[in-house]
């Protein structure tokens, strides 16, 4: 029974079921929601424990409550928060959905204008971090609001009767203990198809700004280790895994790893070896206001494709740079000064289509002819293809394909840390998994591999497979970037030589137009879609796989 529900959820993974962009075809319907009254609360950088963030977690909570059966209230967090377009689509929404907003300036005030969306209250633990996680997956399953003992004479004053409390029942036990009780008490009412990984930040400052979306879509809450290399997260790990394991096939990890316990490239290699998509951050918000709008009316993406897709190019003896922007552009530079003076890509993320369509529509309506948005990041939500079980990968990347043509994007991004620890370690694909690509995605311009420079290039027919090979970090010197690009290019004398930048989220595209003027030529800046026909034209690189006697610097998953 359990092997014909697998199926039957592969089936409709695949068939494009969970989206109801796809169900329309595409096209763009009346928002259900037009014209709708909402209200809106400003939120500052305060997410200290002992300062802000109490209230925050009293709010995100109510707000993932409220939405669950209507867009009612929204989060406009500062222009420095890490998502920085929080402020421009709560215009977009005035704009192109008529929502009529209403400021609500106090947590006192929202439970006024909300109570009736929640049936009590649930007190964490401040003392117990992992408290904090079990009291959102008591929110979404019992519809409380999460609060700290300083706050329960606000929530009785609204009327809010205690559902839980969660003081002193965990002190002095592990994260495991924490999570298994909770697991024990709550798994068989959360949703099974995703999951809420609450890490992050940790300790003294939290920032849960995604929990709006777990409660709503009453999710399991944890913040459990993907950590292998350390014998006391073992029992963490096995919590971990078996999570994994009862989760749907195609399913998604939402929020972020804990900066406290494990890395990225840890959690990354897990999920995907269980044939899931990671879709982060921990403090990406209102999705539980942005899921319930769809396109607009008449709305269709179009790319700005910068040549023909049929078009056939020949390269000259020169030097052929593109930048690539991937991190989402969400938490790129998409809003601050210098973008559309150089050609860039964008990496989107493909599954906004689903759960936030505006902030989609949003980007390619605020787009120059310089941006081009490209597929990714290695298919349909984040994951590690090296690791993607044999048998997932094809769903996993119909899903991708549907997702690609609805977005009209013609070129994939690919990333591999299986092996490697941010930027340092072997960040090559293997030869399976780059036929596996050439198979499923026989249409595409072509593909780009990376994050840090990596040495993965291949050709087939006009499909041109590079790899980066210079990363921007925002942090770097701008002449260093000048004179290490110069390397580059001195050290790669045979032209046509192809150079495929990936820029670090927040660098400064003024920046960047300096660096281009100081480098030594003859070079030509080009759109990526531009830069793969060029170099499919003409092989001044040499094929190359992940050879499995090369070095790795990071103790990743064993295969199963």
């Amino acid at each position: 029974m359990k092997l014909l529900k697998h199926l039957i959820t592969l089936v409709a993974l695949a068939a494009g079921l969970t989206s109801p962009a796809l169900q329309a075809g595409g096209k763009a319907e009346v928002s259900q929601n037009y014209g709708v009254d909402a209200w809106f609360m400003n939120f500052d950088l305060d997410w200290r424990v002992a300062g802000g963030l109490p209230e925050k977690a009293l709010l995100v909570s109510l707000q993932g409550l409220a939405n669950r059966n209507a867009p009612q209230l929204y989060i406009v967090h500062p222009p420095d928060f890490q998502w920085e377009i929080t402020g421009p689509v709560f215009e977009f929404y005035q704009r192109k959905h008529g929502v009529k907003y209403h400021e609500l300036e106090t947590a006192d005030e929202a439970l006024t204008q909300f109570k009736t969306a929640a049936k009590g209250y649930v007190v964490w633990d401040k003392t117990v971090g992992a408290s904090l996680n079990v009291a959102f997956t008591i929110s979404g399953v019992e519809d409380a609001v999460v609060i700290s003992e300083e706050l329960i004479a606000l929530a009785e004053k609204h009327g809010l009767k205690q559902i839980d409390d969660l003081r002193g029942r965990y002190t002095g036990q592990t994260d495991a203990q924490i999570y298994q009780d909770a697991y024990d008490k709550y798994w068989a009412r959360c949703a099974k198809d995703r999951i809420m990984l609450m890490g992050g930040n940790h300790g003294a400052v939290r920032m849960p700004g995604m929990a709006d979306w777990g409660v709503q879509q009453k999710m399991f809450f944890h913040d459990l280790s993907a950590n292998i290399n350390r014998p006391d997260h073992a029992e963490e790990l096995a919590l971990t895994r078996r999570l994994f394991s009862e989760l749907e096939p195609g399913g998604y990890v939402f929020g972020w790893h804990s900066y406290g316990k494990d890395t990225e490239e840890q959690y990354t290699t897990l999920l995907s070896m269980y044939g899931l998509r990671m879709e982060g951050l921990h403090n990406l918000p209102n999705l539980s206001f942005n899921c319930q709008f769809t396109f607009t009316t008449g709305f269709k993406f179009t790319n700005n494709h910068s040549v023909p897709l049929d078009a056939k190019l020949t390269a000259e003896e020169k030097v052929y740079i593109s930048f690539v922007q991937s991190d989402s552009i969400g938490i790129g530079v998409w809003t601050k000064p210098g973008r559309g003076k150089l050609p860039f890509g964008w990496q989107v993320t493909m599954n906004w289509s689903e759960f936030s369509p505006a902030a989609l529509e949003y980007f390619h309506e605020s787009a120059t002819p310089n941006d081009y948005f490209i597929g990714g990041l290695s298919g349909p939500g984040y994951m590690y293809p090296n690791s993607i079980p044999a048998d997932r990968f094809p769903i996993l990347m119909e899903r991708a394909r549907e997702l690609m043509a609805l977005l009209d994007e013609h070129i994939m991004e690919i990333m591999d840390n299986t092996a490697a620890d941010g930027n340092v370690g072997n960040t090559d694909l293997t030869k399976e998994t780059v036929d596996a690509y050439y198979r499923e995605f026989p249409d595409v311009i072509g593909f780009i591999n990376g994050y840090g420079p990596a040495r993965t290039r291949d050709l087939r027919g006009t499909q041109a497979m590079l790899s980066y090979d210079y990363y921007i970090d925002p942090k770097r010197p701008r002449d260093a970037v000048t004179d290490d690009l110069n390397e580059l290019i001195a050290l790669n004398a045979k032209r046509p030589y192809f150079l495929l930048v990936h820029v670090r989220e927040s660098n400064d595209v003024n920046s960047l137009i300096e660096v281009t003027k100081q480098l030594e030529g003859p070079i030509e800046i080009v759109p990526i879609d531009k830069f793969l026909k060029l170099a499919a034209s003409n092989k001044t690189y040499t094929t190359r796989y992940q050879d499995p006697e090369d070095p790795k610097h990071f103790e990743g998953f064993p295969k199963e």
